[in-house]
């Protein structure tokens, strides 16, 4: 199947609320649509995750930040354009967003991919995408295909064809919080 028929096939799941996996900027991820609230619940049963632990979102450009955060600032937005290396930023505030992803002080973390496939699947779904590491939770992340265990490959609906024999980008995220009283944390530099 060609790259173009793959990322069709994979954004039609997504848009029919189906579970994924796909490459991402820094690992293989599991995802699906972040509006859907039953397949946001259907990730956290796949990685065994307690629901009190965010999943994170991936989105094409910042104007889908601005389009689900609208208050998002100057300084977020400089961040998650960053080229030196992915970064997720948390956020106040969303809309439209899947309750369950909400973490308990009304944030959600974001992270804007530069990386082709990812870029394109999530312009192609219309949508901002989950986006968690492809593993049971406490496990090692899968940096490449091969790695990703039988039992997840199972549990999901649709695994996209593109960089199986590649690495995904293989460095985890910055993760950066703007925080209500206009401080920021580095929770992960």
């Amino acid at each position: 199947m060609d790259l173009n028929e793959d990322l069709l096939r994979a954004a039609e799941a997504v848009k029919c609320g189906k579970v994924i996996l796909y490459p991402t900027d820094t690992v293989w991820g599991i995802g699906c649509d972040a509006t859907d609230s039953d397949a946001v619940k259907r990730v956290y049963a796949i990685k065994r995750r307690a629901d009190s632990k965010a999943l994170l979102l991936l989105v094409d450009s910042i104007d889908t930040v601005r389009r689900y955060f609208p208050g998002v600032t100057a300084e977020a937005e400089a961040m998650l354009t960053d080229t030196e290396r992915p970064t997720t930023v948390i956020l106040p505030s969303p809309s439209g967003i899947a309750p369950e992803l909400v973490a308990a002080d009304g944030t959600v973390g974001v992270r804007v991919t530069r990386e082709e496939y990812s870029c394109a699947l999530c312009r192609a779904a219309g949508m901002p995408l989950v986006s968690t590491s492809a593993n049971i939770s406490g496990e090692p992340a899968a940096k490449c295909y091969g790695e990703i265990s039988a039992e997840i490959k199972d549990a999901v609906d649709y695994i996209c064809e593109a960089r199986r024999d590649e690495p995904a980008g293989g460095v985890p995220s910055r993760i950066v919080k703007f925080n209500p009283d206009k401080t920021i944390t580095v929770i992960r530099p």
